[in-house]
């Protein structure tokens, strides 16, 4: 069976045979899932049906009455130049294929021929439509730099360059069906993006998302494909699977790169044909999803170690977006900690507290290994705390000591971190040492570095002057 598309816009199909316009009609939904397709039997109305709808391929007949089709051709290629014509014929001459082929057609095909191969043009039309949209949207977005749906990506506090060109990028492919896949480091936000690309999609469904870490292949089939009353012990009653809850929607399957192999052929399957067989069952059933896979893992390193398959992988990758680490986006950080203590403020039902100045410097020397998740976790903890008018930065201090920025293993809490070292440093080798790592987390910030050391801030100048002599 070909491969599953449900194009945004229209194919038409343009032929004086009612029975052949039922045919293909039937064909092209069966074999390839493509159910929003217009028909003319007039070839004198083709260019008013193409004037007012959205039409990406054009199934044109060659011999009909009032109007040849070479002529319509030739109509189509110059008012309409962005849409692929394939001419379906019943004759089979060298000649004529040519003759369309130059006045712009994009491929020709025979009546007579086995209906998989016209699927596969049809497939191949509106594929080669699609790529030239998205990359015109990409294209303009770029060029404009701004969004058209910025609401889409309100639940995302950012002000980095690369983010604002990830969220052109997933305005672009939003409305493709083939399938997107976010990668980045876990508490980076990418079922945010997911959210964001489902929005833009215009598809009525809902998104519906499945975590698959730790699905064995009975659960992870279970789960997407549903099973039927009786198809195993326990099965009392019939259940849908998460493909039909999401159907005419989006599907987001987070940690994609711990899927078992198993369970990668079968979805690979689905991502194919566009059908699936729920448990028990012996019918397959056909559902319009598309598919957003997120990865914390690096998955063409485990494509090349061989445990993950490289057709689901350059499958799920035709469309895909790096979200970038905090620590890569420092100048996110006071924007997040604002939003965030807001967020914990009201849901806590506390006034929203004053952070002091030093705050936001503290926190953007600090590499976040847990990303936007643990900048979140550490507001959330220090507004519970939270008793006066400004906010303490103890919790932060402690959050950071704890996960540290690379701290040597000595310094881990409750430890002597000179319990290692042969040669005790004097009293002003230390603190000179310590003088300098405050500076390095304080990113050169006196006030703040002083604070840290535990120092008055000119003492802490003093100190400094005298290390330069």
């Amino acid at each position: 069976m070909s491969e599953s598309f449900y194009p945004a816009f229209a194919v038409l199909a343009v032929d004086d045979e009612a029975a052949w316009l039922r045919s293909v009609a039937l064909t092209l939904e069966r074999a390839a899932g493509i159910t929003h397709l217009l028909t003319c039997q007039d070839p004198r109305r083709v260019m008013e049906v193409l004037d007012g709808n959205d039409v990406g391929v054009v199934l044109l007949d060659l011999t009909m009455p009032h109007l040849s089709g070479e002529d319509l051709l030739g109509r189509i290629s110059v008012e309409h130049p962005d849409v692929k014509v394939i001419v379906v014929s019943g004759m089979n001459q060298v000649e004529t294929a040519v003759r369309c082929m130059k006045l712009g057609a994009f491929d020709y095909h025979v009546k007579t021929e086995e209906e998989d191969r016209l699927v596969a043009g049809v497939l191949r039309a509106v594929r080669m439509q699609e790529l030239q949209r998205e990359n015109g949207e990409m294209t303009a977005r770029f060029m404009s730099g701004e969004l058209r749906n910025p609401e889409a990506f309100a639940g995302i506090v950012t002000q980095d360059r690369t983010m604002l060109t990830l969220f052109s990028y997933v305005e672009a492919v939003a409305r493709s069906p083939q399938p997107l896949l976010v990668t980045g480091e876990s508490g980076v936000g990418k079922e945010l993006v997911a959210g964001a690309a489902h929005r833009l999609s215009g598809l009525p469904g809902k998104l519906v998302a499945v975590n698959v870490a730790g699905l064995d292949d009975a659960v992870f089939a279970d789960t997407l494909f549903g099973h039927l009353r009786g198809a195993f012990t326990g099965a009392e009653q019939a259940r849908r699977g998460m493909v039909e809850e999401a159907a005419d929607g989006t599907l987001f399957l987070d940690e994609i790169g711990d899927l078992s192999v198993p369970s990668q052929v079968k979805l690979l399957r689905f991502l194919q044909e566009g059908e699936y067989f729920p448990l028990g069952s012996d019918r397959p059933k056909r559902v319009k999803v598309r598919v957003v896979a997120a990865t914390h893992q690096d998955l063409a390193a485990k494509e090349r170690a061989g445990m993950f398959r490289r057709d689901l992988y350059y499958r799920l990758r035709t469309h895909r977006v790096r979200v970038p680490p905090l620590r890569e986006r420092r100048e996110d950080v006071p924007l997040l900690l604002d939003h965030f203590l807001g967020e914990a403020a009201r849901q806590l039902g506390k006034k929203k507290p004053t952070p002091p100045r030093q705050l936001a410097q503290l926190l953007m020397t600090h590499d976040f290994p847990g990303n936007v998740r643990e900048l979140r976790a550490m507001c959330f903890d220090a507004v519970s705390r939270h008793r006066d008018r400004v906010l303490s930065m103890d919790a932060f201090l402690e959050a950071i000591g704890r996960h540290g920025n690379g701290a040597h293993p000595a310094a881990d809490e409750g430890q002597n971190p000179f319990g290692a070292v042969e040669r005790l440093p004097t009293f002003d080798e230390a603190l000179e040492l310590l003088v300098q790592e405050a500076m390095r987390r304080s990113g050169g910030n006196q006030t703040l570095a002083a604070r840290l050391v535990g120092i008055s801030q000119p003492a802490l100048s003093k100190r400094l002057k005298s290390y330069r002599r």
